[in-house]
């Protein structure tokens, strides 16, 4: 129980930091939405936000996970592996981001933001600052270090959003009232609102580097060519299954793109729509995200002790159930969160949330499930089971996108990570059987969603925002005391929680 405790304790402070840093972009929605309100340029921030998204795997290749892999073998030379991957991740990507630049024309036609060539140099130098922060935080992950991590998140992103305040807003004010002072050299509308976002992430990720700087000092700068090689061969199947991950995240706001007419730029539109609603699913995203920040040195660590498939199937139980319960949360409280988009146009896109909140349920049950091939050195079995989704996500995009538009999308990303989360669960219980309570985690689910279906028929017949709200919080009600009650002996054994449920304190494990 105590390394669930360290587990729990290390995942609220990265949960803490990605929920601050996610909230506080969050905040940035209605704002950006009602600064691009009719505008079709909220849908080529999506789109190029989503192609550096992409890129950004091809740049890391899968190093920070070889580094939480070798960094716990026995046989590694570990003085030189941090200096031989960061090497490594140095000149990858000075390549990549070169490559990038030069060919910034014909990318940005590609992206269908033609008239905008600067914003592949801005995507290019921000993929390159964020790269190359990666292994500094893996090292933080690996080193126990969630409050300098989170310092360092949570910095960066008061940057970001006090520099998008000044480009977006202080800076236009300051030169329609003085046009011929030093704010005309800092800002020129010209190269619009997106240019100037991509503007401030790059320089948030910049910022985030100089902070890590002391993080990525070694004693001796040494490259192992033969520790290179065989993280290589471990990594690259890792970024193969990356690269279709991004194509199950990110493409389909792409595809989109592609596949709807673009007279009166409607398809941007469109994107732009499925992009701000896709951000209701937050809490899920930000949760899947600060567990596997805590969970996958956690995983490596536990890796070597006796008890540690059992220790697997109580973290998973724990996990489904707390996503379960964030499900219910915005499902039931939606009518508020719906305003975080200020521009009511785009709220025709709602009905994609609950699709995506079980979609990215699925996906962390699949990060759950994929320790079984990241322990092992068969990490190509990850990067096949991602190709299947991409392939799904591929298909199921571009048929059904011209006739359904982003609701295609959004069943899309539901059966692709449903896909990769049963085809893993059943292959990797053939490797590596870990106990799960399958059952039990499936009746979980279908009781949220059982809910949500009671909680739309309850609702239906009188749109009055007092009655959705008091019928959803009895509905979370219901669920926290039925799981309590379920899981009582589980919960007691919990530090804090377990106290108010009559436990005792948990014995070291």
């Amino acid at each position: 129980m105590s390394s669930i405790k360290k587990l729990a304790g290390e995942t609220v402070w990265y949960g803490v930091s990605s929920i601050v840093a996610k909230f506080m972009v969050q905040l940035l929605t209605p704002y950006l939405t009602a600064k691009f309100k009719g505008t079709p340029e909220f849908g080529q921030m999506s789109l190029v936000y989503a192609a550096i998204s992409f890129v950004n795997i091809g740049v890391l290749f899968g190093l920070d996970y070889a580094y939480f892999r070798y960094i716990n073998k026995k046989d590694t030379p570990t003085a030189d592996l941090y200096p031989t991957l960061l090497i490594s991740l140095i000149s990858s990507t000075t390549l990549i981001t070169t490559v990038i630049i030069l060919l910034r024309g014909p990318v940005a036609t590609v992206l269908d933001v033609a008239n905008h060539p600067g914003y592949i140099t801005l995507s290019a130098l921000m993929i390159a600052f964020d790269a190359l922060s990666a292994l500094p935080f893996a090292r933080l992950r690996h080193e126990g270090r969630p409050r300098k991590y989170a310092f360092v998140r949570i910095s960066g992103i008061l940057v970001y959003i006090a520099l998008v305040f000044f480009f977006l807003s202080v800076c236009p004010r300051l030169l329609k009232t003085h046009p011929n002072s030093i704010i005309a050299l800092i800002y020129q509308p010209r190269y619009g609102f997106v240019g100037y976002i991509l503007l401030a992430n790059v320089l948030q990720n910049a910022f985030q580097l100089l902070l890590l700087s002391p993080v990525m000092k070694v004693p001796h700068w040494t490259f192992n060519v033969r520790l290179w090689r065989e993280v290589m061969i471990y990594s690259l199947p890792l970024t193969v299954a990356g690269f279709g991950g991004m194509i199950n995240e990110t493409f389909d706001r792409i595809m989109l793109d592609w596949r709807l007419p673009h007279v009166n730029d409607y398809a941007t539109y469109q994107v732009g729509i499925y992009s701000a609603c896709y951000r209701l699913s937050l809490l899920i995203t930000v949760f899947v995200q600060a567990f596997r920040m805590g969970a996958e040195p956690f995983f490596f660590k536990q890796s070597v002790e006796e008890s540690a498939q059992r220790t697997y199937a109580r973290v998973m139980k724990f996990f489904v159930i707390l996503v379960c319960g964030i499900f219910l949360f915005v499902m039931m409280y939606i009518d508020v969160l719906k305003y975080f988009i200020q521009d009511p146009s785009m709220w025709v896109g709602l009905k994609v949330v609950p699709i995506l909140l079980f979609a990215n349920m699925f996906l962390g049950i699949y990060y759950n499930l994929s320790i079984w091939y990241k322990l092992s050195t068969s990490t190509r079995s990850g990067a096949y089971i991602t190709l299947i989704g991409a392939a799904i996500t591929l298909i199921v995009n571009y048929v059904f996108i011209p006739r359904f538009g982003f609701m295609a999308s959004a069943w899309a990303t539901f059966l692709c990570y449903a896909s990769m989360m049963v085809i893993s669960y059943v292959w990797g219980q053939k490797v590596y059987p870990v106990p799960y309570a399958r059952k039990k985690l499936i009746a979980y689910m279908v009781i949220v969603a059982l809910l949500y279906f009671v909680y739309v028929g309850l609702t239906g017949f009188w749109d009055n925002l007092v009655y959705h709200l008091t019928v959803g919080t009895i509905l979370m009600a219901g669920y926290t005391v039925f799981i309590l009650r379920v899981e009582r002996k589980e919960f007691r054994r919990l530090p804090v929680i377990g106290k108010y449920l009559g436990g005792r304190p948990p014995a070291a494990a």
